[in-house]
């Protein structure tokens, strides 16, 4: 693995109005590491993300690809910068009025600049990646939760990133339909995909997370491997966090 991160965050700061919601966060993740947010709801996970991307933008701190810092100001570069660090939410953003298809190929011949055919080529193979091809035809509202995210999933795989942001990608799903989404995501870390997800899946991130950054408060409290966060954490709040998550939604993957 190379020693050099791909991705480096230093020092975010965000409030909005009189709430500050992060107080300094900084996280360097190298290529192929699946990092893992915990925390409770408010600790700043989603924010943090969204900062990461510029979705949200920082009050402060500097984020760095492949060592070049971003310039968000600069709206070519960060065009060029948000089609590397793809972006997957909890509640899918899909075009209720596009299939499965268009939703994928939009992107492809938007952002890109593909022609019709080529995107069209791509982002097929993109839906039979993730497991979907006989749904391609398929508007959103025709699609159960869990295929709505693996679509979302193959939309943002379509511009090739870098690295991708996962918010809680199972949030919004039943019980029944999280594992279809998390076996994709499963797949991808596999396969090198560099990525930061949030989520409560302890079963998930204890087989699949390099590291698990525990946050609280607009802070990270704890980070470090999965068997020493989630079984032997220095910290007593980490601990009692974990306890509680895993007695809620169990180790089950």
């Amino acid at each position: 693995m190379e020693s050099e991160p791909i991705l480096v965050v230093e020092n975010i700061k965000k409030a909005f109005g009189p709430r500050v919601i992060l107080k300094g966060v900084s996280m360097a993740i190298r290529r192929g590491e699946l990092k893992v947010l915990i925390g409770p709801s408010g600790a700043g996970k989603s924010t943090f993300l969204q900062c990461i991307n510029f979705l949200v933008t920082p009050d402060a701190g500097e984020i760095r690809l492949e060592g070049r810092p971003i310039h968000h100001s600069r709206k070519r570069e960060l065009y060029a910068y948000r089609q590397q660090v793809g972006m997957i939410f909890q509640d899918f953003n899909l075009f209720d009025h596009l299939t499965a298809l268009d939703n994928v190929m939009i992107g492809l011949v938007r952002v890109k600049g593909m022609d019709r055919k080529s995107a069209r080529e791509r982002a097929m193979a993109e839906i039979e990646r993730v497991g979907l091809k006989e749904h391609a035809g398929h508007y959103p509202a025709q699609l159960s939760g869990g295929q709505k995210q693996r679509i979302s999933i193959a939309r943002a795989l379509a511009m090739d990133p870098k690295v991708m942001l996962l918010d809680e990608p199972t949030s919004a799903l039943d019980p029944e339909l999280i594992g279809e989404v998390l076996a994709v995501i499963r797949d991808l870390v596999a396969n090198g995909m560099t990525m930061v997800m949030a989520t409560h899946q302890i079963g998930f991130s204890r087989a699949m997370a390099n590291e698990i950054i525990f946050m609280e408060d607009g802070l990270i409290v704890e980070q470090g491997p999965p068997s020493v966060i989630l079984s032997d954490a220095r910290c007593e709040r980490t601990k009692e966090f974990c306890s509680k998550i895993t007695e809620l939604y169990g180790e089950a993957s």
